[in-house]
């Protein structure tokens, strides 16, 4: 059972676990936290690749599958801060059970929804709970395990990661193309890991609560930050399809979004309980890491998410063969992430491997950028892996170089605002990708249609996501080209943020990973730039 711990409300926050942990201990915290990880990233990779599907019988679009996806992240982004902010200030364990609870709700709205509308807004309450969970997990995992050590066991939560993306596209696939199951259970399915999750957490995790009395949140930085970037991703969203990109409303939105986010700076400097403190970014490297997040999300979701698509549409696979698909890039992540997790823990020097790992992103986007619907399969499973090995190689690490620099007082805020940036990232990603790939899919199949002799309207993809083996044969080839096209041309826009993330981290100074929970003095020297 937690223990409140009364201390002075002007003193700052003591640190939640002054002893240090044992590994047993840690193991026994880490495995319902790891269950809370997997339920969050299952709940993004279960629909992958039973999209397609869910569209159609919803009778959604391509933008309607961009939105599905887009709602999830948006308030992801726009809700992680907040928890960040409140891990500072109430009991972290209640916080994740919170999220959990969050999650099992939406999970539950979007299984019964009636139509795509509804599925769109029960998709943004689960990402509210998976928001609590992707922020809260990094934060007690930092709140229990110094970050020397925490190498290691941040190789177990990039192999949960990598599990979830495995087993979610497997299972999603798996469960549509059972008929007695249908694709409802897709949501469903993630209800009891969740329930486990919050039981196992009831009995396992024992954090000390330091509770600062008189500490309020600050709601009207909040809803200053969540308007603000809301308001910017639904134009990104919308633009080119409800709208030109040159119209009114564009300068309406876009002058909205920026003005709301001027106004939150103007808060965040002056609340007495900022949600992102901006004192943080005048540390070089968690400025640098937070720049490098931001557009490690761009690449990583803005690419990625496109894939089912590919393999389904544009090389005709089946919702559990495009999973499939999938492995060598997860295998990538997972020995990527073991295995520089537990050298990083051995030798306390993690910026090599970054880099290594921005490179290997850059590289990865850039081959897959080559493909089109006749590239071998093998080939593509090659890159896949390439990337795959960079992203394990950088995602948690960037994380953990924030942690390494700021006190227990600001770790919710700081692990929250990396991860705020890296899901910001990933939704503008995946809407301004998502309205490319959808404007170029229709260019293309209109022209191959047009050489053909044939309307648009029967290609059966003019404004939704194409049944490829309902169509003839001549248009079905249409329709695989321009998705092997776009897609690759998907891959192409994102390599040059991934690009400016590595140079990010290149800037970046490192710092040697300290033995405590806390800051120490003398272990706060940095190791140098080319180190």
């Amino acid at each position: 059972m937690s223990t409140a711990i009364p201390i002075d409300p002007t003193a700052p926050a003591a640190p939640e676990a002054a002893v240090p942990m044992s590994h047993r201990e840690v193991l026994e915290a880490l495995s319902g936290l790891l269950i809370g990880m997997f339920v969050a990233m299952l709940s993004s990779t279960v629909v992958t690749n039973a999209l397609p599907t869910i569209i159609g019988d919803l009778g959604g679009g391509e933008s309607a599958y961009t939105w599905v996806i887009t709602a999830t992240l948006l308030t992801t982004t726009a809700t992680t801060p907040i928890w960040g902010k409140l891990a500072d200030l109430f009991s972290r364990k209640m916080l994740v059970q919170v999220a959990l609870v969050v999650f099992v709700a939406g999970s539950a709205m979007a299984g019964l929804a009636p139509g795509i509308g509804w599925l769109i807004g029960a998709r943004a309450v689960q990402g509210i709970g998976v928001g609590g969970l992707t922020a809260l997990v990094q934060v007690v995992m930092a709140a229990m395990i110094a970050p020397r050590e925490r190498g290691r066991y941040s190789g177990y939560l990039g192999a949960t990661f990598a599990l979830a993306t495995i087993s979610g596209p497997l299972l999603g696939g798996l469960i549509v193309d059972t008929s007695w199951l249908g694709w409802r259970w897709c949501f469903f399915v993630g209800a009891p890991f969740a329930l486990l999750a919050f039981v196992v957490l009831q009995k396992t995790l024992h954090l000390p609560v330091v509770r600062r009395e008189g500490v309020s949140i600050d709601y009207l930085g909040a809803t200053l930050i969540v308007g603000g970037v809301s308001t910017l991703l639904i134009w990104v969203s919308l633009a080119g399809h409800q709208f030109a990109w040159g119209s009114p409303a564009t300068a309406l939105m876009v002058g909205g979004g920026v003005l709301l986010l001027a106004l939150a700076v103007w808060r965040e400097a002056r609340a007495a309980e900022p949600i992102i403190p901006l004192r943080l970014f005048r540390d070089r490297n968690t400025a640098l890491a937070t720049f490098a997040s931001l557009f490690v999300g761009v690449a990583l979701f803005g690419s990625t998410v496109f894939l089912s698509q590919y393999f389904q549409i544009s090389r005709g696979k089946s919702p559990t063969v495009a999973g499939l698909m999938s492995l060598p890039m997860i295998a990538g992540l997972v020995l990527a992430s073991l295995v520089v997790g537990r050298i990083i823990t051995r030798t306390g020097r993690y910026k090599r491997f970054m880099v290594g790992g921005g490179a290997l992103v850059t590289g990865g986007l850039v081959l897959l950028g080559t493909i089109d619907a006749h590239t071998p399969l093998w080939v593509i499973g090659v890159w896949m892996a390439v990337l795959g090995l960079g992203l394990g190689a950088t995602m948690q690490n960037l994380v953990l170089a924030v942690q390494n620099t700021v006190g227990q007082s600001d770790l919710g805020a700081a692990s929250s605002t990396v991860s705020f940036f890296r899901s910001l990232g990933g939704a503008i990603g995946v809407s301004a990708l998502g309205a490319l790939l959808g404007h170029q899919v229709t260019s293309l199949v209109g022209s191959g249609l047009a050489r053909l002799g044939v309307a648009p309207s029967a290609d059966g993809a003019s404004g939704g996501i194409p049944d490829v083996r309902a169509l003839p044969a001549p248009v079905r080839a249409v329709v695989e080209d321009a998705y092997g096209v776009a897609v690759s041309h998907i891959f192409l826009v994102a390599a040059p943020f991934a690009l400016l993330a590595l140079g990010a981290i290149i800037a970046m100074t490192e710092v040697p990973l300290r033995r405590t929970l806390d800051l120490d003095p003398v272990n706060s020297e940095p190791l140098g730039a080319n180190r």
